[in-house]
């Protein structure tokens, strides 16, 4: 199982030399020094976002060594709640499918050691900040990094009520990643920008998760805004589901993150995941022509 991140996206207007290179326990961190050498090499990660469970363990474990081979330059995992106020309905109901297969914080983790044990691509997993919370922010940053997790996304947890969050991720070496949206005030942005260790998170579009048509107008001056307050790398999400839209993406960001289409595609033919693995290639692909 192949553990090389791929991409192959140029990130407009930006400076082609390596980050700085991060201190302490996150200077290991597997997340920080791929997207580092991408930046440096002037590429761009292609992201592929599955529910973890759906539609079932085993399965997922399949899934992931299928997106590694595809071309993934990291691969977040959605851990399921019972409240997803990002999640469209398609993950809304991978969720669903996941929570039945009893996939909650502690499984996950289980099935994120089981992957470690295979590759050394980075994983993330993306979730609510309740279960977290339920958790314990330092036991879940000590079990996460122990089991070989690279970086969280709280899709609910704004960063300036993420403090405890924060350090625990920092003493551990966990990446954080907080979300900037069209609606973000500058000020929000800098503490985005400030929170997030891993990436930031640029969503696209308001609203929630879901398949798009089209791009929408003003992606790429949303991306300079971010840019403008961090050398930290920006990853896009949020609707993009065609390679025509990831290539365009690309041009302008560190990574394309793609999640209801692939999620669509598990739904449709849950036992088919060599088609999930074909559109994430042809993904790549496309990401390595921009």
């Amino acid at each position: 199982m192949s553990a090389t991140p791929v991409g192959g996206g140029t990130a407009r207007g930006e400076s082609t030399a390596d980050l700085t290179a991060p201190a302490g326990p996150l200077a290991a961190n597997r997340l920080v020094r791929a997207l580092a050498g991408l930046r440096g090499a002037r590429r761009c990660a292609l992201i592929p976002y599955v529910m973890a469970g759906d539609p079932d363990v085993p399965a997922t474990e399949r899934l992931v060594e299928g997106l590694v081979d595809a071309g993934a330059g990291a691969i977040e995992l959605g851990v399921p709640f019972s409240d997803p106020i990002a999640d469209g309905p398609v993950n809304q109901r991978a969720g669903l499918r996941a929570m039945a297969q009893g996939m909650a914080i502690r499984p996950a983790l289980d099935l994120v050691a089981r992957l470690r044990a295979r590759t050394q691509i980075p994983l993330l997993i993306m979730t609510y900040y309740n279960l977290i919370l339920r958790y314990g922010p330092g036991r879940f940053a000590e079990d996460a990094v122990s089991a070989g997790l690279d970086g969280l996304i709280a899709a609910d947890l704004p960063p300036d009520a993420a403090g405890a969050l924060i350090g625990e991720a920092r003493r551990t070496g966990l990446a954080t990643v907080f979300m900037a949206a069209p609606t973000s005030t500058p000020e929000r942005i800098r503490a985005v920008a400030a929170a997030s260790t891993g990436f930031v998170y640029c969503v696209s579009r308001t609203g929630v998760t879901g398949v798009r048509d089209a791009l929408p107008e003003g992606l790429a001056e949303l991306v300079g805004r971010i840019r403008s307050e961090t050398e930290t790398p920006i990853c896009v999400g949020f609707g993009i589901s065609r390679p025509a839209q990831a290539r365009e993406v690309a041009r302008v960001a560190d990574g394309v993150i793609v999640g209801s289409a692939l999620v669509q595609m598990i739904e449709d033919a849950p036992r088919d995941l060599a088609r999930v693995g074909a559109f994430v290639r042809d993904l790549a692909a496309a990401v390595a022509q921009s």
